[in-house]
């Protein structure tokens, strides 16, 4: 018997063979229709003589509506609701034809009913109930031996919305799914002790104690538009219980608008670090962005390429990016032609010391709005490399806006870092000093020059976490620097949303710094993605630390103990107020750092970098000899 189970499950009978079983049916659903209609007495004469014609009449339209419907066509095992809508539908509308059948017999031909309209109507309800629940029995039969109860994996649903029950019946008809959903849990009392979906519904004070007495392994949030908030308290609660978090993703991500089991997938350590969605003055930017030409440099990075896909949404004349890195900028220029058929972006490549190229870039384009993001950015390697800094962070940023000057452009956004506060490195103190300088040369030009400063990106190029997601993939162990280091974190959508929103208020000289919510230890964040990876600490993965890296702060700052802020009309954005510099003064001081670049005495040119900057003290680094010396 297991044998031909197995065989039955294996191979699919021939599409006849359902055609025949499916007459079968409609064949013993009169024959019951007959029996009800009459009380299961006999049948009276006049209806018996015609019983042969019924049976010719009924099985040749069901016979005719399977064929046009293709209703044997489907795989019964994988039964599912348009399978039993349209089972559903072709037995209603048959039965109707027959019903057309039945009055033109009377009135036309013979002058009374074929076959009684009673049972038409029995008939048709019989065949549908016995068609869809012998489909659903076969599936249910085929989902149980291919996946024994004992073999399955217990799950909760949180959330008992619609999104919840569609969660469920994906992991219902998934035959590749070895999940049995022990109950939903949702935090509406008025949903509390129902039954959906064949599970019940459970108050949140109640999700321990399910997961402890049904030995739960995973829990899948289905609730859409969640707060952050709310999500990171529920996957704190999961984690503490040991118990793995899934996640239903928006329905806007769902392929042709159906869930499928393979878009439930763990949740990634960026979405506990979101905050609320940014509310964006987008009359003011589009104001701003609309139909002008825009220059980003550095649009291979993480945030320049964001900054254009962000830029592209307000309709601008031409978006010119602009960076070195072939590869990434070719990757960039095939997702702008994917997305879009108009010719509104012009992809160069180009490096921003050389004066030249980007003189020809600003000759031939004319750009309106410049955003600057080209920059080297990580610490260890500027401060192995302080020549590179200042020719990339200094004199390319000098280059660039020079020519914004000579060229008339309205607004010249730099992207700054925390790092250009109270410089500890190299780097730092480099991008501090490109501050000065398009800030200094803001006050003599008509060019608006405005800086914004921000933490850390989530998932930007070399940043810790995909660091960290790569190292858990490989095993371990995991490296961090210092156990009680700590850092500001912002996902690059609305670090770059931020930066259109600043750059639109922006009247010219302003530092604006961005509200990075509360710093994050690395070892907590290391210790999360340890547990939402399904392993454990020590046991599957060990956390070693290797010592502050050269110019490294334990701590980021976003504003310099000397300056303070005020407030804009947006509130996760800031203006900081800084110390001014004449014009003169900086160049002369530039120009002179820059010259040290032939030199190639990196001694020399942190001490430059220091005179310019006084507050540059330099920590875990070869430089901090300079500071004793002074």
């Amino acid at each position: 018997m297991h044998k031909i189970l197995e065989y039955f499950w294996k191979y699919n009978l021939p599409r006849w063979s359902i055609l025949i079983i499916d007459l079968l049916i409609c064949a013993f659903s009169l024959t019951l229709a007959f029996f009800l209609r009459f009380n299961f007495k006999s049948i009276p004469p006049e209806d018996l003589k015609n019983l042969p014609y019924d049976y010719v009449l009924v099985l040749s339209i069901r016979l005719i509506a399977f064929v046009i419907s293709k209703t044997y066509k489907g795989v019964v095992r994988y039964t599912g609701a348009k399978d039993a809508t349209r089972i559903f539908a072709i037995i209603l509308l048959s039965s109707f034809v027959l019903y057309i059948i039945n009055i033109f017999t009377r009135q036309i031909l013979l002058g009374y009913y074929i076959i009684p309209h009673s049972v038409i109507i029995i008939d048709a309800l019989v065949t549908i109930f016995i068609m869809i629940s012998s489909r659903l029995a076969i599936k249910a039969i085929y989902f149980e031996n291919k996946n024994p109860e004992k073999q399955k994996t217990q799950v909760i649903i949180y959330g008992a919305g619609e999104s919840g029950i569609i969660t469920k019946r994906t992991l219902d008809r998934d035959a590749a799914v070895r999940y049995k959903v022990v109950g939903f849990v949702d935090d509406d009392e008025k949903k509390k002790g129902r039954s959906l979906e064949g599970a019940f519904i459970y108050p949140t004070s109640k999700l321990a104690e399910l997961i402890k007495e049904n030995d739960v392994e995973s829990v899948i949030i289905s609730i859409q538009n969640l707060s952050p908030e709310k999500k990171n308290k529920i996957i704190d609660e999961c984690l503490q219980l040991g118990v793995r978090v899934l996640n239903v993703p928006p329905v806007a991500k769902w392929i042709n608008g159906e869930l499928s089991f393979n878009q439930i997938k763990g949740i990634n350590i960026e979405e506990l670090l979101e905050r609320d969605p940014i509310k964006l003055d987008n009359g003011l930017i589009n104001e701003q962005l609309n139909n002008k030409t825009i220059l980003i440099t550095g649009a291979a990075g993480s945030i320049g390429s964001e900054l254009a896909r962000q830029c592209a949404k307000f309709n601008p004349a031409l978006l010119v990016l602009l960076d070195q890195a072939e590869s990434p900028l070719h990757e960039l220029e095939l997702e702008f032609n994917e997305k879009s058929n108009s010719k509104k972006h012009e992809v160069v490549i180009g490096d921003v010391r050389n004066k030249e190229r980007i003189h020809n870039v600003f000759n031939t384009f004319k750009p309106q709005i410049v955003f600057h993001a080209a920059a080297y950015k990580h610490v260890p390697m500027m401060e192995n490399n302080p020549s590179e800094s200042i020719l990339t962070n200094i004199l390319g940023t000098k280059t660039v806006a020079d020519l914004a000057v000579e060229f008339k452009v309205e607004k010249f956004v730099m992207i700054s870092t925390d790092k250009a506060v109270n410089p500890t490195n190299v780097m730092g103190a480099s991008k501090r000093i490109a501050e000065i300088y398009t800030q200094s040369l803001g006050k003599i030009s008509q060019t608006k020059f405005i800086t914004t400063r921000f933490g850390n990106v989530l998932g930007s190029n070399g940043s810790v976490i995909p660091r960290f997601k790569k190292q858990i993939e490989e095993g371990g162990p995991i490296t961090i620097t210092h156990p009680d280091i700590t850092r500001f974190f912002m996902t690059i959508p609305e670090a770059c949303q931020l930066v259109l929103e600043a750059g639109c208020m922006g009247k010219g000289g302003e530092i604006f710094v961005f509200d990075m919510g509360q710093s994050v230890k690395i070892v907590d964040l290391a210790r999360k993605m340890i547990k939402l990876s399904g392993l454990k600490e020590d046991r599957d993965i060990k956390i070693i630390y290797t010592g502050l890296r050269p110019g490294e702060k334990l701590y980021e700052e976003l504003l310099a103990s000397s300056e303070n802020t005020l407030p804009t009309h947006h509130q996760q954005i800031l203006v900081g107020k800084v110390r001014e510099y004449e014009f003169a003064e900086v160049t002369q001081f530039i120009n002179e750092l820059i010259s040290l670049f032939n030199t190639q005495d990196n001694t020399r040119i942190v001490a430059k970098m220091k005179d310019i900057v006084p507050e540059f003290v330099s920590n875990n680094s070869v430089f901090q000899t300079l500071d004793k010396s002074s």
